[in-house]
């Protein structure tokens, strides 16, 4: 019903930047929250940063004041913009869009496949 396509990951020195990007399709009348979630091996997964449609934002505290979530709400699109990253921020990163409501009037929660993002000391 939905699809999320990711892009922008790879290998980036300790210091660098990287930018993710999420473009959503399929039957979306709105998505209410869209966001990253990161993995790294032996860990659970966790919230990186999310953003509503009204575009209020929520970071997790290791990366507030380094990476910057947006979101074009006209393309379905949410963007990661990560600065100064650090080893510890090595992990498969997984867009995630949540409660879509469907032209049907439904709700749906859906996730990307994840990009792997790895930073090197």
């Amino acid at each position: 019903q939905v699809q999320l396509v990711e892009s922008g990951g790879g290998l980036v020195q300790a210091g660098g930047s990287l930018r993710l990007s999420c473009a959503a399709s399929g039957s979306i009348f709105r998505i209410n929250v869209m966001g990253w979630y990161r993995q790294a091996p032996g860990k659970q997964r966790e919230l990186v940063a999310a953003v509503t449609s009204g575009g209020v934002t929520n970071y997790t505290d290791s990366v507030k004041g380094r990476f910057t979530i947006s979101r074009d709400n006209a393309k379905n699109t949410v963007y990661l913009q990560m600065n100064s990253l650090k080893p510890m921020d090595t992990a498969v990163y997984y867009c995630a869009a949540l409660k879509v409501l469907h032209y049907g009037m439904k709700y749906g929660d859906y996730w990307g496949q994840g990009t792997q993002v790895t930073v090197s000391s």
